[in-house]
């Protein structure tokens, strides 16, 4: 699995393709105060558009999100502005800075409640990288591709890194401040088409087991079978994901997952146990035939060296849905 270098954290070229994206993405969770995010920017230039998406895990359980899209033509990369919401690179492969002060819609993490309430907030929180950016940078490397990465080609992306790091800060909450300290999550961002509704299904994971154990990646459904992609770095060790073996334990209503058993082999046939008990989950609603699930898991590693391990991360699920509403793809 390669590690890029930081040119990798600005602007790439613009293809003439009309899906062409550039996007920002960041998780955060900090358990002392139950409370953290995942957030996106993208840009489309061939569409003429820069748009975010800010959800905050709140104290107590609830979800906060805000929502803003402009007119953008021109590609940026080190202060990316959208709305309310500002994101800037503060040293390029190693540190950002994340703001927002303004009001989010807010709303129970919970399916059948569909009702939302405002909610002011401040964010102030800084990312530093503790593992290299790892990823891809999109170009050819000769050789036959397989089939499911070719049947995948278009649809996520062409370029693409993730980084593990540490947050500090705080959220404030209808004035009241809740300071980050053990906040750990992953930063990505990918480079190439995108095209949402593409992909049959995923399960995307971003795992962070103290500041020395961490996963990122993809299990991705191609009409010719599952794309595993994705990292392990551990105690300074990158390995590639040679597959993502998952089991899950839904809700009463068939598609919510709530414990996620998953086993982790890498390319140096390392295999890595863990449990998912998942916290919440934020249904991001539906967009066409397509569900995305995200949730929120304590993740609990059985170190055979030193025991069992906390940590916490992203399960997120993708799924496209027939007329009747229920997945494509059955939920292993």
């Amino acid at each position: 699995m390669p590690i890029l270098d930081t040119r990798h954290d600005l602007a790439h070229p613009v293809e003439v393709d009309s899906a062409w994206s550039e996007s920002y993405y960041f998780n955060a969770y900090d358990p002392g105060t139950d409370s953290g995010l995942f957030s996106r920017i993208g840009i489309r230039p061939n569409e003429g558009t820069m748009d975010v998406g800010l959800s905050l895990w709140l104290p107590g359980g609830e979800l906060g999100e805000y929502r803003f899209v402009k007119e953008q033509r021109e590609m940026v990369d080190s202060v990316l502005e959208v709305g309310a919401v500002r994101y800037e690179m503060l040293e390029a492969g190693q540190s950002w800075h994340l703001a927002m002060d303004g009001e989010v819609q807010a709303r129970p993490c919970v399916r059948a409640i569909t009702g939302t309430h405002p909610v002011h907030v401040a964010l102030d929180v800084r990312f530093d990288a503790i593992t290299p950016a790892i990823g891809t940078d999109g170009q050819p490397r000769g050789g036959p591709r397989t089939a499911e990465a070719a049947a995948a080609a278009g649809t996520v992306g062409k370029g693409h890194l993730e980084q593990a790091g540490r947050w500090k800060g705080a959220l404030t909450v209808h004035g009241v401040r809740h300071e980050w300290w053990s906040a750990l999550g992953n930063r990505d961002r990918s480079w190439g088409p995108r095209r949402w509704g593409g992909p049959k299904m995923w399960r995307w994971f971003s795992i962070n087991v103290g500041e020395d154990l961490h996963f990122g990646g993809i299990r991705l459904g191609t009409e010719v079978g599952d794309l595993h992609r994705g990292w392990v770095w551990d105690a300074g060790r990158v390995a590639s994901v040679a597959e993502w073996r998952v089991h899950t334990e839904l809700a009463d209503d068939g598609v919510t997952q709530r414990v996620v058993h998953l086993e982790v082999l890498d390319k140096e046939d390392r295999t890595y146990p863990l449990r998912g008990d998942v916290l919440r989950v934020a249904d991001l609603g539906k967009s066409g035939g397509t569900m995305v699930n995200e949730g929120l898991a304590r993740w609990t590693y059985d170190d055979p060296e030193r025991g069992a391990r906390t940590g916490y991360g992203i399960c997120e699920y993708l799924h496209q849905l027939d007329a009747g509403g229920r997945p494509v793809v059955s939920i292993a």
